[in-house]
């Protein structure tokens, strides 16, 4: 199994190392460029350093494109259930050198993901966190995908005040139905774990109509959730429809046993 302290101290290295060889490049091409003018006979150096610089940068692209798709494979792997697969992927993506610096932060992604899987709760969070130390590209969606992913490790460690900073940087945010799927799941259980009840009930047609996308087990939670908050707010209606659509969901004795509040629903 890998260390999540060893995978980020990896990642950080590849960064650095893929930071300066770019550079490295850059530099003797811009230096290939401005001595032809300036040295007699120097274009013919000039054009082969540029042809070499070329040539190398397609070689890493190349390694890096292949360092990219052996990480990808990895979120197939764990939506499966293979983990052992998806770690051999990862394991692989990150030892793989890159200059793109991209390829190196998905592969801490997708490893936060594995950890998040497998229940792992404070390796999941650190390696998201270093994740967003890296300030990805919002337009890549790695940064909100992380900072979910992150939102919800906190959660499962009791950190709400670190669940509340994640939320409230996602909020201003574009999000996909996805991304907007998971930020439902883990806003419902924060509000219920602060007695915020009210809120959760806001727009609560939208929120059925979204828990019905979710899968089995996040969808029957985060109605149950709707359910107690609906009881707590003196809106029986609500209350009794969404618990009965849960218990045709799921068996309510392992809801209650992952979320202990929600006992409250089914006392006698």
């Amino acid at each position: 199994m890998i260390s999540a302290q060893l995978a980020i101290s990896k990642a950080r290295r590849d960064l650095t190392l893929g930071a300066i060889v770019r550079w490295a490049m850059i530099a003797a091409a811009v230096a290939a460029l401005m001595m032809q003018p300036l040295i007699d006979g120097a274009g013919v150096i000039g054009v082969s350093i540029l042809f070499g610089v070329g040539a190398l940068w397609m070689v890493l692209s190349f390694r890096s494109m292949r360092g990219s798709r052996v990480a990808a494979d990895s979120s197939t792997f764990i939506a499966a259930g293979q983990f052992e697969l998806a770690e051999r992927s990862i394991a692989e993506a990150l030892d793989s050198f890159s200059i793109f610096r991209s390829v190196k932060l998905l592969s801490l992604h997708h490893l936060a993901a594995l950890r998040h899987a497998q229940n792992r709760w404070q390796d999941s969070a650190l390696l998201c966190q270093a994740v967003l130390m890296q300030k990805p590209r919002t337009t890549s969606g790695l940064d909100r995908s992380s900072r979910l992913l992150l939102a919800d490790s906190l959660l499962e460690l009791g950190d709400l005040r670190g669940v509340h900073e994640n939320l409230v940087r996602l909020y201003n945010q574009r999000l996909t139905l996805r991304e907007a799927l998971n930020l439902l799941v883990v806003q419902q259980d924060y509000l219920a774990r602060i007695s915020a009840w009210e809120p959760m009930l806001w727009q609560v047609n939208t929120k059925v109509q979204m828990a019905e996308l979710l899968p089995t087990l996040q969808s029957a939670r985060t109605q149950a959730l709707m359910a107690l908050a609906a009881k707590n707010t003196g809106r029986l209606d609500w209350f009794d429809w969404l618990r009965k659509r849960v218990e045709l969901l799921i068996d309510v004795q392992h809801l209650c046993a992952d979320r202990p509040m929600l006992s409250e629903l089914w006392k006698q």
